[in-house]
């Protein structure tokens, strides 16, 4: 299974991937190119360093989303790809490039879908008295944070929470949790 990686910033869940990959353990994926829409994204130094192809199109070079989501798939396809990861890849996308990458497009969101789409979802877990927050891999469609959820994981939210303490155990969640999601695809555990 061909594996793109699609970034915004520093790529803790890409290095999670890498690293499952360089053990090993990415069953029959293998990350064939990381692609960010901003050059000083660090993810590319990891991905440089784990000698997997990078490339860089910023959404600012073109008029409007439609022709950057064009420009994309064109750069994406250019890997031959069986699998698109978004790993903190802060775009929304056209419904063009959701349909292109229909049932191999995914996403992980930091919160138990359906609960808590978009931004900020560990404070509005910590708000609203949850118990726990966590992790969903899912299935991107047109509807943002609304595909099939994949998988989840769940993290105990602590009396003494922080927004940020409960986004970093959060995030060390996703570390196994969307790797293990790439895996269980590659091998048919979880069907395409």
């Amino acid at each position: 299974m061909r594996v793109v990686c699609l970034i915004s910033g520093g790529g803790s869940n890409l290095q999670a991937l890498i690293d499952w990959q360089t053990k090993g353990l990415l069953g029959d994926a293998e990350i064939v190119g990381v692609v960010s829409n901003k050059v000083d994204a660090f993810g590319l130094e990891r991905a440089k360093k784990a000698g997997i192809s990078v490339s860089h199109l910023s959404h600012h070079d073109y008029p409007d989303r439609l022709e950057f989501d064009q420009a994309l798939m064109k750069v994406i396809d250019g890997y031959q790809p069986d699998l698109v990861v978004l790993a903190g890849f802060m775009r929304i996308l056209t419904s063009e490039f959701v349909n292109h990458y229909a049932d191999r497009l995914i996403n992980v969101h930091p919160s138990l879908l359906p609960k808590y789409k978009g931004l900020h979802t560990h404070r509005r877990a910590i708000e609203a008295g949850d118990a726990t927050a966590g992790a969903t891999v899912h299935w991107v469609t047109e509807e943002l944070d609304s595909g099939g959820i994949i998988r989840q994981v769940e993290v105990p939210i602590y009396a003494d929470d922080s927004e940020e303490s409960l986004k970093q155990r959060v995030l060390e969640a996703e570390h196994t949790l969307y790797p293990s999601v790439v895996r269980d695809l590659s091998l048919g555990v979880i069907p395409c």
